[in-house]
């Protein structure tokens, strides 16, 4: 990581500006930005789900260095790696991949078992945290500055999502959402007519592809996330990873999980403990069903 006087951080200021210029721009225009901003402290962050497969192939197209990451939770389909090599191969990218700490994960699955998510909302979250939110954060000490996938129109918690803003829920660095104002089917358009590689599971009726065992394919006219948790009723159809979220369930048996393993993807954890730093961050269609938390 580079010392601190080297980084290339925005104040809001300069952030609201770069917003306002921005708004109306295309993506490869807003990628443009963020490469030539950044250059190799910038990191596309990517689930490879279709809106990450049609950044990462315009960023590409601007500069094939550009640097890609992924976190690999332990519990995707396998059509997902299958995916990420297709891109290795096609691209002759190295994507960064970072993982959750074993020893929490252990510990997760030693208390509440593989499945604790089904079992309420509150667990669901701790799985979330432990497998993406606290691995985004160990990853995102490497960058000034990161892209995402997300759109206005996915759900309601994004609708005023902005193209340009400071980040600070992981060190006031610098968030790009290049797709905020265009539609899925804008997605998918960009994705056909250039080709790009994406996920087998599309057209097996899926439109949000996150861990197996919490995502599966939606019906005709329902909304792309509703195939995410879908066993939840009223709860967020969010992991954390994008907005804080705090119920004040899921935090002590976080808490508690971490324990010793202060280093392990809680970087920024102040001598409060590891509760703290939560506090600041916040697919198989035959899933049992399960009780709401």
């Amino acid at each position: 990581m580079e010392a601190l006087d080297d980084r290339e951080l925005m104040d809001e200021l300069e952030a609201g500006e770069a917003a306002v210029e921005l708004d109306d721009k295309e993506p490869q225009e807003v990628l443009a930005w963020a490469i030539e901003r950044f250059g190799r402290r910038l990191g596309l962050c990517s689930s490879f789900q279709a809106e990450g497969c049609a950044l990462i192939d315009m960023a590409w197209r601007i500069d094939p260095r550009v640097r890609i990451f992924t976190i690999d939770t332990g519990r995707q389909p396998q059509e997902t790696h299958d995916l990420i090599d297709a891109f290795r191969d096609r691209y002759g990218l190295r994507v960064e991949v970072f993982t959750p700490d074993t020893a929490v994960v252990e510990g997760m699955v030693a208390r509440h078992g593989s499945n604790l998510f089904y079992r309420g909302v509150n667990l669901r979250l701790l799985c979330c945290q432990v497998r993406k939110v606290l691995p985004l954060r160990r990853a995102l000490v490497n960058f000034d500055a990161w892209v995402t996938g997300l759109r206005r129109d996915q759900w309601a918690t994004r609708s005023n999502i902005r193209k340009v803003e400071i980040d600070h829920d992981h060190g006031a660095i610098v968030k790009f959402a290049p797709l905020a104002d265009w539609t899925e089917d804008e997605v998918w358009d960009y994705i056909r007519a250039n080709d790009v590689p994406y996920n087998a599971l599309y057209a097996r009726g899926y439109r949000s592809i996150g861990c197996a065992p919490c995502t599966r394919r939606v019906a005709e006219g329902d909304g792309a996330r509703t195939g995410r948790w879908w066993w939840e009723t009223g709860a967020p159809k969010e992991c954390g990873m994008h907005c804080a979220i705090e119920t004040g369930g899921f935090e002590h048996e976080l808490a508690a999980l971490l324990g010793g393993h202060h280093a392990a993807g809680t970087s920024g954890a102040n001598s409060n403990g590891a509760g703290a730093a939560a506090r600041n961050d916040v697919a198989s269609d035959d899933a049992p069903a399960a009780r709401d938390g």
